[in-house]
């Protein structure tokens, strides 16, 4: 697994694709959150916290990680090395592991620098350090687990064809579908509407972000990420066979 998450990163960064994923996805959150006015300008907002930025996330990574693991097993596909790499003395599980850890790698890179945000709330607050640091603790443990759920739909669809567009579209699809698509039909059956808004991903963040780490949210998002793992190793096996 070690050989194919290397391979990865370094295919991320010895090309610009590394380098794009991270200042986009920097670029994008600062004009919002600082530079734009609207409802996620933090310095408009009167309130020294970083909710605005972890509604804003959560949306720009649907189109971000998608866009960075729909070359994992399309593009081997394409050159047809697909076959060459499923020889290697690796078992299918690590090759899938080491796509995924090496995805999941690039993105929290990506999300590190916006660790300097919570320093600057904490200097904005009045008085100063008046930030919850327990909600906020909690919203990162949330996108982490975000990430990889969504890493892992990414990883899948990637093997579903050699073209990385498609690849790139149902994954942005899925990833709506489980972030939002449960919320918003949640409504339309009556006494279930808790239960059917709890099989989406953004009813387990937004229970995360409060600051108490459930372990019913936890499990949530391993179970989710888990799936679509076994999913991708069982499409690899029966490309294999």
């Amino acid at each position: 697994m070690k050989a194919i998450l290397l391979r990865e990163i370094n295919s991320f960064f010895g090309s610009p694709i590394g380098y794009l994923v991270i200042a986009i996805f920097l670029i994008l959150n600062g004009l919002f959150l600082w530079v734009f006015d609207g409802d996620f300008n933090i310095l408009n907002s009167g309130f020294a916290d970083l909710s605005p930025f972890f509604t804003l996330a959560p949306w720009i990574l649907i189109f971000l990680i998608p866009a960075v693991t729909m070359r994992s097993f399309s593009d081997e596909k394409k050159q047809g090395t697909l076959e060459l790499l499923l020889t290697k003395p690796l078992s299918i599980s690590a090759i899938v592991n080491g796509k995924f850890f090496a995805a999941l790698l690039l993105i929290a890179i990506a999300i590190l620098p916006t660790l300097l945000y919570v320093w600057v709330i904490y200097g904005l607050g009045l008085p100063e350090g008046n930030i919850d640091l327990g909600s906020t603790l909690g919203s990162y443990f949330g996108l982490f687990f975000l990430i990889a759920a969504y890493a892992s739909i990414g990883i899948f669809t990637s093997t579903l064809s050699d073209n990385q567009i498609v690849a790139f579209i149902v994954a942005v699809f899925l990833c709506f579908i489980f972030y939002f698509g449960f919320e918003g039909i949640a409504s339309y059956f009556g006494t279930f509407q808790p239960t059917v808004s709890g099989l989406g991903m953004d009813a387990h963040f937004k229970s995360m972000a409060r600051g108490v780490l459930d372990t019913r949210d936890i499990l949530y998002f391993i179970s989710i990420t888990v799936l679509f793992l076994a999913l991708t190793v069982y499409k690899l096996k029966a490309l294999k066979s």
